[in-house]
């Protein structure tokens, strides 16, 4: 028998499609902290235990979230005889369509609405076509840094909806395809979307070509920092910045200062170096940006979502197949 041990809150349903796989498996369900971690060869879980020694016989862990920077110093992390499995493409749709929810609020203006509106009063018609004129978006350049499961959902829409120009960048441009996770009918798994690709050297080439630049990569040694002061003034003075990969990944007083001075249009922001940002974050000075408390990736059905996928990962374990979302250690993704 295979022991797969679950200590997220799955329910006895989403336990039940687990134990439906194969009567090879026992699964069992609980609380990490006080789990018996000694006879389980998987383990699918938010917070793993400390000690590995709690755990002798573990060969996989499946987490519940798609990125591991908050891993990195485990000892599980470490262990690379352990395979390790991320959630990466349960929310790549919603934080997609969040990224496009934003572009098109910056571009139709709609801060400036809900501030008229707060004011209770309507604005002058001298100001009204100056003040709301948008920003066209069919049509337009999108460049994409981190063409995985949420760039290439973010691709996918752009292009069918939007007609948009699609730049990617990505680690490794020469490998287009995304072996990962990707629900029917979402992304861009063959990476046949992008009209043009460029490496993280190439980034500057890319900056200036977009319109809008949505951050969608993980946060790794070579990301953290990746848009400064000097990403920033690459940027067109029309353009928009939209991150919704990690905050760490982006100077966020560099961020503040070109929205304050107007040398970039307009911005949203869905995640921080620091969460919740501190009292007096330079980012609330602007009045051209879009601030949201890290809820892009929000969805109702992420533990079913997260399950089905657990479950497509067991059929391939016991099958000796490849598993999906396969963390790469020495990438850190």
């Amino acid at each position: 028998m295979v022991n797969v041990l679950v200590t997220t809150a799955f329910d006895e349903a989403r336990l039940d499609r687990l134990r439906r796989i194969s009567p090879d498996l026992t699964v069992t369900r609980a609380e990490a902290d006080t789990a018996d971690y000694s006879r389980a060869e998987i383990l699918y879980a938010g917070a793993l235990p400390h000690d590995p020694g709690r755990a002798p016989g573990l060969k996989w862990v499946q987490v519940h979230m798609a990125g591991v920077n908050g891993l990195y110093e485990h000892p599980i992390y470490a262990n690379r005889a352990i395979a390790l499995t991320t959630a990466s493409g349960v929310h790549a749709a919603t934080v997609a369509e969040y990224a496009i929810t934003a572009l098109l609020a910056l571009a139709h203006r709609v801060p400036r609405m809900v501030e008229w509106h707060g004011r209770g009063t309507w604005p002058p018609d001298e100001q009204r076509w100056p003040l709301f004129v948008p920003t066209a978006v069919r049509g337009a350049t999108l460049g994409v840094i981190g063409y995985g499961s949420i760039g290439r959902e973010l691709a996918r829409i752009a292009k069918t909806a939007f007609t948009m120009r699609v730049l990617a960048c990505k680690r490794d441009p020469s490998r287009r395809a995304d072996p990962g996770y990707c629900p029917t009918g979402t992304g861009d798994p063959e990476g046949a979307l992008p009209d043009a690709w460029f490496s993280p050297a190439q980034l500057p080439d890319l900056l200036t070509k977009s319109d809008v630049v949505v951050m969608c990569a993980p946060l790794t040694r070579e990301t953290q920092q990746m848009i400064g002061a000097r990403e920033l003034g690459a940027m067109k003075k029309t353009a928009y910045f939209i991150n919704v990969g990690r905050g760490a990944s982006v100077d966020e007083r560099a961020l503040a200062a070109a929205l304050v001075e107007k040398r970039i249009a307009g911005a949203a922001v869905d995640v921080f170096a620091q969460e919740p940002p501190a009292p007096g974050h330079p980012l609330y000075a602007a009045d051209n940006v879009i601030l949201s408390p890290h809820v892009s990736g929000f969805v109702a059905s992420y533990d079913d979502d997260c399950c089905t996928l657990f479950a497509e990962n067991l059929r391939r374990y016991l099958a000796g197949a490849p598993l999906l979302n396969l963390v790469d250690r020495a990438k850190g993704y």
